[in-house]
């Protein structure tokens, strides 16, 4: 018997001193490098073991060596975009290649439902005009997506089961429709490969991607994962830190052009501006653990919907759509869409809108104008800029908005409210006079139970959809001069 244990140890000794180097599941066939930047590719191997890295495009070999935990990391330098697959040999004494490889522009999707959302829907939750994307992406073969399973650890992960997906009929419909539909129009753009690293989870709060220090730090959230799960012990992905370790954790090795975000719902309701400082603090965060510098960060506003148990008229997600704007002018080389007006007057009850292709392609628009080149792309929404009171008239100016206010009549979205702080339906309409003053081109406003306004909101509610758009057509943002 002794014999027998021996001979087994021995063999089990001899397989393993003989073992393949292993790679996290997220360097495999099919991935996207990020085009000429020093990448970094990294893995396991035995501790102090040698490991060579080829690159097929130059042939170059890189040489490193397992620290003592076996790991091991280097940067390769990758060549211009191009559709030439590409490979990568790993050898630690027996050689593993990956194939099929491109170099490309990589974006991560990060955030909560409705970024998650594929391009097939959820039950009950349809995207608008699925069978046309099933078959137009045969024209895009040179998008390629990751999905990083939703998973909660109590500890920081390092890997994560996941593939790339190339995209084709058979696949599209698993993609992040808001990624795949940025990554489309990204695609018709630059007529280059573009990958998508879809980390995200439903129903998420930003504490959910937040690490253990910043919680500690910044918040009275728990940090130990018996007292979070026993916190929210009825919504498991209200929980914080665990999404992120098992969900963001394992893709910070790689590297990225920027990140995409689509959250927020989860945390209407909080308190004055807590959601805005968060968000700076995740963004910092996140900046930190990629090691990648200021990258870019671009977000989408949440969508018109009935929180409040259904309350329509209430304000609660008019806040936090004012704590992202804030968010917004607070974080460096961020940009915020609105999609004030991608919802059907329906879709009150529905968290889910099926318009997301727009969502998608106006994250584009921002990508293509800041970070491609595209410089006659529009991708700025009209913002609220100030105004001026003429009797029973409210003048109100914008910012960005590309030399035009429409519709030029009946812009609807607009109340107003005298000192009782009462607010109104308003009409509203474009306004010119020449030689007026500073109002004689302006978006006048008013309302008969009105005679003495103060202050002006457009679309400041739970669910409420307006008509005003700029020069790009893109969507007002729902704003209010007061702070009652």
């Amino acid at each position: 018997m002794k014999k027998i244990l021996t001979i087994l140890i021995l063999l089990v000794l001899a397989v393993g001193s003989q073992a393949k180097v292993r790679l996290p599941h997220i360097i495999c066939d099919n991935m996207v490098l990020q085009q000429q930047t020093d990448a970094r590719l990294w893995g396991w191997a035995q501790p102090g073991k040698s490991v060579k890295i080829t690159t097929s495009w130059n042939n170059e070999v890189i040489s490193t060596k397992a620290d003592k935990n076996g790991k091991w990391l280097v940067k390769v330098k990758t060549p211009k975009a191009s559709y030439s697959p590409l490979s990568v040999t790993f050898d630690d004494g027996e050689p593993l290649t990956i194939n099929n490889v491109l170099s490309g522009e990589v974006w991560v999707c990060a955030g909560q439902s409705n970024m998650e959302m594929p391009v097939k829907g959820f039950g009950m939750c349809p995207v608008e005009n699925y069978n046309h994307w099933v078959i137009e992406s045969t024209q895009h073969a040179g998008i390629r997506s990751v999905k990083i399973p939703s998973e909660m650890r109590s500890e920081p992960q390092e890997d994560a089961f996941c593939e790339w997906r190339v995209c084709s009929p058979e696949t599209v419909g698993e993609f992040s429709a808001t990624g795949y539909f940025f990554a489309r129009l990204m695609h018709s753009a630059l007529d280059i490969p573009i990958g998508l690293i879809e980390a995200n989870k439903g129903g998420t709060r930003v504490e959910s991607w937040l690490t253990k220090e910043n919680l500690q730090k910044y918040t009275s959230d728990p940090t130990d994962s018996v007292e979070i799960c026993k916190k929210w012990a009825q919504w498991d992905y209200h929980r914080s830190l665990l999404w992120g370790n098992g969900t963001f954790n394992p893709i910070l090795n790689y590297t990225v052009k920027g990140i995409l975000y689509y959250q927020g719902c989860s945390n209407v309701g909080d308190p004055g501006d807590q959601y805005s400082e968060r968000m700076k603090l995740l963004v910092q965060q996140w900046r930190s653990q990629f090691g990648l510098g200021e990258i870019p960060f671009y977000f989408v506003q949440i969508a018109p919907w009935a929180y409040d148990d259904g309350d329509v008229n209430g304000i609660s997600g008019a806040l936090l759509r004012e704590q992202q704007w804030k968010a917004t002018q607070m974080i460096p080389n961020s940009s915020l869409v609105c999609i004030n007006d991608l919802v059907y007057p329906y879709e009150f009850s529905q968290i889910h809108p099926t318009q997301k292709q727009p969502v998608g392609e106006r994250l584009a628009y921002t990508a293509l104008h800041r970070d491609y080149g595209f410089e006659n792309v529009r991708y700025k929404s009209a913002s609220y800029k100030d105004m001026i009171i003429k009797n029973d008239t409210v003048f109100i100016h914008l910012q960005d908005n590309y030399a035009a206010d429409a519709p030029f009549e009946q812009m609807k979205g607009f109340e107003i409210a005298g000192e009782d702080r009462v607010f109104h339906p308003a009409q509203a309409r474009h306004f010119w006079q020449p030689g007026g003053g500073y109002w004689d081109e302006a978006i006048a406003i008013v309302c008969p139970e009105v005679k003495k306004p103060v202050a002006v909101r457009y679309c400041f509610k739970n669910f409420q959809i307006g008509n005003v758009k700029n020069g790009a057509n893109l969507p007002l943002f729902p704003f209010r001069t007061d702070n009652w």
